[in-house]
């Protein structure tokens, strides 16, 4: 890390938060401006602490921040390392995270629906403000749900689905909104796989629902568009129920 002129010479307790702070600061910098890029080392807590004429313990402290911030990981015996952006590496942990909690706490499946309903309804108010054509993503996996429903092909249209949801999301062309779906496609899709068979719902009636939500879409019509979204995943989340029910039942 190239020098800089930060005054550190006061050494009375009083000073110390702001020395810690003084540190974390410049550092944070380097990294936002790009000098210190992902993937990064920083050098040793006794090289920073020579740098900046501190104490170890207070690059410790100025450490510590940074990584509540989410520039950096530090990890027993290794140099720290630069981490900034790494959102997906955040969310994938995150969604692991979650998918063990499901184990032991069966409301984290309806507390996902929650979430997905809250991100979808959102997504339908964008695409339709935008008042653009519906995405060619969309009417693909639509009309991939509408030949799996022809052909009878259950697991070819679970997948359809999810890609329907999945292609809606990306279509808002909002990067946050997208990465944090992207991170929980998986478990939505486990989801859609176990609500279309309980309780059993022809194909014909499930595509109907999503061919309703695209003919909304299309019209511009946005309080329609959420109101059937909202209910598909409200019934989705009541199928749900039912399912983990009768996981239960079987256990018991």
């Amino acid at each position: 890390m190239r020098n800089e002129a930060i005054d550190m010479s006061d050494r009375s307790s009083g000073t110390r938060d702001k020395r810690h702070l003084a540190v974390s600061s410049a550092i944070e910098d380097r990294i936002l401006a790009g000098a210190l890029k992902i993937g990064d080392k920083l050098p040793s807590e006794s090289a920073i602490a020579q740098e900046f004429s501190v104490s170890t313990r207070t690059v410790r402290e100025a450490l510590q921040t940074l990584e509540t911030k989410g520039l950096i990981l530090r990890r027993h015996g290794e140099r720290t390392t630069v981490v900034r952006e790494d959102v997906d590496e955040f969310l994938g942990t995150l969604a692991v995270t979650v998918r063990q909690r499901f184990a032991s706490d069966s409301d984290y499946f309806e507390q996902l629906m929650t979430a997905r309903r809250m991100i979808e309804t959102e997504v339908l108010g964008i695409l339709i403000d935008r008042r653009s054509p519906i995405p060619e993503t969309v009417t693909k996996a639509l009309d991939a749900m509408r030949q799996a429903r022809d052909d009878g092909d259950f697991a070819g249209f679970v997948d359809a689905d999810a890609s329907f949801h999945l292609a809606l999301v990306h279509s808002a062309r909002n990067s946050i909104l997208s990465l944090i779906y992207d991170n929980f496609a998986a478990l939505i899709n486990e989801v859609i796989q176990v609500t279309s068979r309980v309780p059993t719902k022809s194909l014909e009636a499930a595509y109907a629902e999503h061919e309703a939500i695209y003919n909304m879409i299309r019209d511009f019509r946005e309080a329609a568009a959420k109101e059937l979204m909202r209910a598909q995943i409200d019934n989705s989340a009541a199928y749900l129920r039912v399912a983990i029910e009768n996981s239960r039942d079987r256990d018991a």
